[in-house]
């Protein structure tokens, strides 16, 4: 037979809530108890009631992901269940649930106010961070621990998030295409109303910039990235009189739309056209054989940005009042048979 908390506490002649705290390592029960609790709970095989264990605490152990569905944003896409299945990993090993929310963009500043009120979550991870953002300062005004997974150009004040470095990844995979000659390169781009998005624009446009290299606006695109978008968009561009001869996509279904688009006209991606996309290094959705890509990419795991986004959200809800934190992750940065030189390469 199982024993619980009550069993296990009178085993030991100490309240519940002491025995929870010791196991949950609160610093106000002292070393030589928590030794003893840990002692007693691992010869009787104990296993803590996730419930029983909030109640002790004080905490609900549930993280909660708040996403709009009544427009169409970056974030409803299959990318998401990578970024979750990194997170839940972490909330697994810490005995927390998830719980997620899919509302109507009206209604996501209730849907915050709701959850901080009613103490149904302990935290929350903030997913697709517009330009403009205002989902930072309601948290901030709540007292609600969270995490952004990603940034926002226009937040007053500091707060906890974890991004890949899309300006520099995206400044890197231009000056990489203008170094083997191309100087008409398209940029299809994810939706700029996105912060990610405007940073991946900034840096194109810096290592354009830096190239010496005048911006064509009629070569700069942004919108929802799907394989249509990718196919209608190139399909267009290479029939015009003036095509690019690369192609920089925000990612791996896109740059699938531009191959299909040149394979209809006769061209191929490495001899006639180069192309290089970003790569989330998605699960279900591989960019080819490990060693081998099929495009070449500038690489960032979003299943390890779900696991950094959780981990750190788990220590700011472990250590209330420390100063916010961020981790930035760098993109690698791989070649593929997706390139060839351009017109302007010197031999």
């Amino acid at each position: 037979m199982t024993m619980n908390l009550k069993q296990l506490s009178e085993s030991l002649g100490l309240s519940p809530t002491t025995v929870s705290r010791a196991l949950n390592g609160y610093p106000e029960v002292s070393e030589q108890t928590r030794l003893r609790v840990m002692r007693a709970a691992r010869d009787a095989d104990y296993r803590p009631d996730p419930r029983a264990k909030g109640l002790a605490t004080g905490r609900a152990l549930a993280i909660g992901h708040v996403l709009p569905t009544s427009v169409r944003t970056e974030i409803v896409n299959p990318v998401f269940a990578d970024f979750l299945s990194g997170a839940g990993d972490v909330y697994a090993s810490a005995g927390y649930d998830m719980i997620l929310r899919m509302v109507a963009n009206t209604e996501e500043e209730a849907t915050y106010d709701a959850l901080a009120k009613r103490r149904a979550v302990d935290g929350v991870i903030v997913h697709a961070p517009r330009v403009d953002e205002p989902r930072i300062d309601q948290l901030l005004r709540l007292g609600l621990p969270f995490v952004v997974h990603g940034q926002c150009q226009r937040a007053q004040e500091d707060y906890p998030w974890v991004d890949t470095n899309n300006r520099r990844a995206f400044e890197a995979a231009t000056e990489r295409l203008i170094a083997l000659g191309h100087h008409r390169i398209a940029l299809l781009n994810g939706d700029e109303r996105m912060d990610f998005a405007r940073r991946r624009r900034a840096g194109h446009l810096d290592a354009l910039s830096a190239a010496g290299l005048t911006q064509d606006d009629s070569l700069l695109f942004n919108a929802e990235m799907t394989e249509a978008y990718g196919y209608e968009t190139a399909r267009s561009l290479l029939e015009s009189a003036a095509p690019p001869t690369a192609f920089l996509t925000s990612a791996l279904t896109t740059a699938f739309g531009v191959r299909r688009a040149a394979d209809e006209l006769g061209l191929r991606l490495g001899e006639h056209i180069a192309l290089i996309t970003h790569d989330d290094d998605l699960s279900y959705l591989s960019n080819g054989r490990p060693g081998a890509p099929v495009f070449a990419a500038t690489r960032s795991s979003v299943r390890a940005a779900g696991r950094l986004a959780a981990e750190l959200l788990m220590d700011i809800i472990a250590h209330p009042g420390s100063a916010p934190r961020t981790h930035m992750l760098e993109a690698e940065q791989l070649d593929g048979p997706s390139l060839c030189p351009g017109p302007h390469h010197a031999p």
